[in-house]
This record gives C-alpha cells, sequence and structure tokens, in this order.
C-alpha cells in the first residue's frame, strides 16, 4: 500500500512540475507584458527599465530557473498591475468561487448519481428515457450556452433573478444551475451504465436467485461494484471546477477566480496567470491524486497497477 501511495504521489509532483513548466514558457512567448502594462508608445528607456524591474530581460531559461526556486520557497510573485503578491490576489477571490463551485458539485452529485441508479433500476421506463434525454442534453449544451439561456428567460423576460454579479444569495442561483446541470447529465448517464453493467453480471442474478431481497442486492453489491466509475467522473468534475469557473464567471460577472483568470491573461500578468495555472493545476492532480488511493480501498486488486481512467 504504501508503495501504492508513493508511486501516485510522484506522478502527481511530476504533472504539476510539468503544467507549469508548460504554462511558464507559453506565457512567455504569448508576447511581450511590457508592451501590454506600459502600452506601446512608451518610451523604450521606460520599457527597458521595467523589463529589467521585473526580470524579464533575462534569458527565457534564467528566468524559468528563479520562477521555480522561488516556487520551491512559496513565493508566486507579485502583480504588474499593482505589485501586490499574486497569491494575495488569487486568495481573496477563492471564497467567491466556492460560492459557486462547492454548491454546483453538490447539485451534480445530488441529482445525477440518484437520476442515474433511478434510471437503470427502470430501464426502458418513460423515466429511463428521460434521465438519457437530460444526460444527452448535458453533453452537448455547454455552460455558457445554458447560462445565457437562463439569463434571457429568468433575469430578462421573467425578472426574477439577476443576471449577473454579486448581489445577494439570489445571484447565486443561475450560474449555480449553469455549472452543475450539465455535470449532473453526465454523472447520471455514467452511473447509469455503471449499474447496468454491474446488474448484468452473474453474481447479481445467484444473489437473487437466493432470495436475497432486490433492495439488499441493489444495496449491498450492485452499488458497490458500480462505485469505481461513478468515482471516477466525481473526481474528474472536483479537478475541473475551478477551471470551468472561468467561463460561468464571465458570464455572469462574478468576481471569482475564473473572471481574475480572464483580466489577467488579457494584461499580460504573467504572476496572477501562472499561480491560478498552478491552483487549478494542484486541484486537478489532487483530486485525482484521491480518486487513485480511494481505488485501493474499493477495490484492494488495483492498489499495485494503475487504475483505467484514473491517470493525470
Amino acid at each position: 500500500m504504501l508503495r501504492f501511495v508513493a508511486l501516485r504521489v510522484g506522478r502527481a509532483l511530476l504533472t504539476i512540475t510539468l503544467v507549469v513548466t508548460f504554462a511558464f514558457v507559453v506565457l512567455r512567448l504569448s508576447g511581450d507584458p511590457a508592451l501590454m502594462i506600459m502600452s506601446p508608445d512608451a518610451p523604450p528607456e521606460a520599457l527597458a527599465a521595467f523589463r529589467k524591474a521585473w526580470g524579464l530581460d533575462d534569458p527565457i531559461w534564467l528566468q524559468y530557473l528563479k520562477y521555480f526556486t522561488a516556487i520551491l520557497q512559496g513565493e508566486l510573485g507579485q502583480s504588474f498591475r499593482d505589485g501586490r503578491p499574486a497569491i494575495q490576489l488569487v486568495a481573496e477571490r477563492i471564497p467567491a468561487t466556492l460560492q459557486l463551485t462547492l454548491p454546483a458539485l453538490a447539485l451534480k452529485v445530488g441529482l445525477g448519481i440518484p437520476a442515474g441508479i433511478y434510471a437503470a433500476l427502470h430501464r426502458n421506463s418513460a423515466i429511463d428515457r428521460a434521465v438519457m434525454t437530460f444526460a444527452v442534453a448535458g453533453f452537448t449544451v455547454p455552460s455558457f450556452v445554458l447560462g445565457l439561456l437562463l439569463v434571457l428567460v429568468f433575469a430578462v423576460q421573467l425578472g426574477w433573478l439577476p443576471s449577473g454579479g454579486q448581489e445577494s444569495w439570489r445571484s447565486v442561483i443561475l450560474p449555480v444551475i449553469s455549472m452543475g446541470l450539465g455535470g449532473a447529465g453526465i454523472l447520471a448517464r455514467f452511473t447509469r451504465s455503471a449499474m447496468l453493467e454491474v446488474l448484468g453480471q452473474p453474481y447479481i442474478r445467484t444473489a437473487s436467485a437466493k432470495g436475497v431481497p432486490w433492495h439488499q442486492v441493489v444495496r449491498l453489491h450492485a452499488l458497490p461494484n458500480a462505485a469505481i466509475p461513478t468515482v471516477t467522473i466525481v473526481g474528474f468534475m472536483v479537478g475541473t471546477l475551478m477551471a470551468g469557473a472561468v467561463v460561468v464567471e464571465s458570464v455572469f460577472s462574478w468576481p471569482g477566480v475564473g473572471r481574475l483568470m480572464v483580466v489577467a491573461v488579457s494584461n499580460r500578468d504573467l504572476a496572477v496567470v501562472q499561480c491560478i495555472l498552478l491552483l487549478v493545476s494542484a486541484t486537478m492532480v489532487t483530486s485525482n491524486l484521491i480518486v487513485d488511493l480511494l481505488y485501493g480501498v474499493l477495490d484492494p486488486r488495483l492498489r499495485g497497477t494503475a487504475p483505467a481512467g484514473g491517470g493525470h
């Protein structure tokens, strides 16, 4: 078990390192921050002084070495815009993002898993067909399209809810629905498929033939064995919550990490962008690591192998 954990922790750290390196290189190649911050009309001396002050005139390999060394020391750089630590700017936005992502995750799990289980237990019924229609819609309708439709109906036409901002608890409803409904549909589809596969196994028929009550067969045999693929999808959704907030926060003008990311990218505020990307990658890798460890708990046979679908 110790080797199982060590391998996955090592793989997680390697993944974060690769993401940090890729983000660093791409951001440095995407444009000159000095021109974005000071404008192309600034005197060459001022642009040169800006680059020197922020270490942008160093060779890219030296910039990377300094950046990576600073990360190991807990320093994530300072914002070009206001000079404050990037981690401080990001930390100020995290509570607002959690106000959306946590209820959205609860909506996905609380609606998707029960719907998938019920659909599998009532295969080919009207409810099953309705759940599958809902699941297909979750696959095909992007969250920003759903968000715009919700704003058009409930904010513009009916006037029931605010169209954006962070005015009150009512402002949370539309963005949470936008982030949660699609994921609930996806989770319902995968839960249904996992349940149907387990319900078709010989040991399920054997338990039923022995006279075990059906609700016990489902609770004691079907649900635990269908948990692994479901855990995979939930883990993936937890990992992508922060990244998925970028679009929804932009649609609803929500002052979270996602909106900060959009502004920082447009301003070439490298430290802030890198800090957010590090946060997103750490969230995704950590959630996948937890899923990998849960695999070992749910099925000890997998402790010596890489579980399917659980890679980083």
